[in-house]
């Protein structure tokens, strides 16, 4: 018996969506400066993302302003204010200390 295959294998299983659904692509290239500096900066640093995560922020900050993706709060997205990646708004997101009582 066959194990399943691409045109008849397990017709009992039911697909899984994507974990954040569907999103539409890039189809006028709105965000092609953002890719191409994440990509380069993936070549440059041997495919080491998390230090590239700059850019990676950039590039889904523009696919939310250009609708291509759901807004979400960076921090949904594993951004935080201790990555030290810039702030929206251009400035640096300062660490601020805990208040001493």
């Amino acid at each position: 018996m066959s194990a399943g295959g691409a045109f008849g294998g397990n017709r009992g299983v039911r697909p899984v969506p994507p974990e954040k659904g569907v999103f539409p692509l890039d189809h006028l290239h709105e965000c092609d400066l953002e890719k191409k500096e994440y990509l380069a900066c993936l070549k440059s640093t041997g495919f080491q993302s998390e230090k590239c995560r700059l850019f990676s922020k950039k590039y889904l900050e523009c696919r939310m302003e250009r609708n291509l993706m759901a807004k979400q709060d960076m921090s949904e997205l594993g951004f935080t204010n201790a990555d030290g990646v810039d702030a929206p708004n251009g400035k640096k997101d300062k660490l601020e200390s805990p208040a001493s009582d």
